[in-house]
């Protein structure tokens, strides 16, 4: 059972999420919050997987409330939702600990599919951001420095680390540099490991903070 906690200042769309999260076996809504201290306090108290949070609402807004959930080290971890008109926002949300981005117009079952994917740990940002948010990376990402956690890692691994701060997916390595998804997989999660990193998007602002990597011509 996967459980969520709604935040978003509009009633109306917590209610949506809610019907739409309960009609699905194996996902529970745990409980709402209508702005972000509410939510860190829900977060705290409820200790869901994954945390629906929106960027804009009143008083402390989702950013805060992402970086401040994400900074107890709890299990929960949090989904982000966002429009295109809000990009600037979201390389914050990503320095607060979000692990995955949709939009609010995504279909029913991409946001089923991104609730699974961040509960299961993994990260997930909609593809029509994806361009987007490498862009701003090369914007404001830091310059590069050095960093031990780059020396724990082994050539190959490196490799993966570039190519994921590239935006590539699994299947996308492993077709240019020639290796199967399970290899690819195994290496990803060593890269994870030995950076820190607790996602793979976490693992993008490593890279780009390292100066390794920039968006890509795709």
């Amino acid at each position: 059972m996967t459980t969520v906690l709604i935040v978003d200042d509009q009633p109306l769309q917590r209610y949506g999420f809610r019907m739409l999260l309960d009609s699905v076996p194996g996902t529970e809504v745990v409980g709402e919050a209508a702005h972000g201290a509410e939510a860190v306090r829900r977060a705290a108290q409820l200790r869901p997987d994954v945390v629906l949070m929106d960027i804009r609402m009143p008083g402390m807004d989702g950013i805060e409330a992402t970086r401040r959930i994400v900074a107890t080290g709890a299990r929960s971890r949090v989904l982000v939702l966002t429009t295109f008109d809000l990009d600037e926002y979201v390389h914050a949300a990503l320095r607060a600990g979000a692990s995955g981005f949709l939009l609010k117009d995504a279909r029913p079952d991409e946001l089923l599919a991104g609730i699974r994917a961040v509960a299961g740990g993994d990260a997930v940002i909609a593809p029509a951001l994806t361009r987007r948010l490498l862009d701003e990376f090369a914007r404001y990402g830091s310059a590069p420095t050095d960093d031990p956690r780059i020396d724990r890692l082994t050539e190959r691994e490196r490799e993966i680390l570039v190519a994921i701060g590239r935006g590539w997916t699994n299947g996308e390595i492993a077709t240019r540099l020639v290796l199967s998804e399970s290899t690819v997989k195994t290496h990803v999660g060593r890269v994870l490991a030995k950076t820190g990193a607790r996602d793979r998007v976490q693992a993008v602002i490593f890279a780009y903070d390292l100066g390794l990597a920039r968006p890509s011509v795709r």
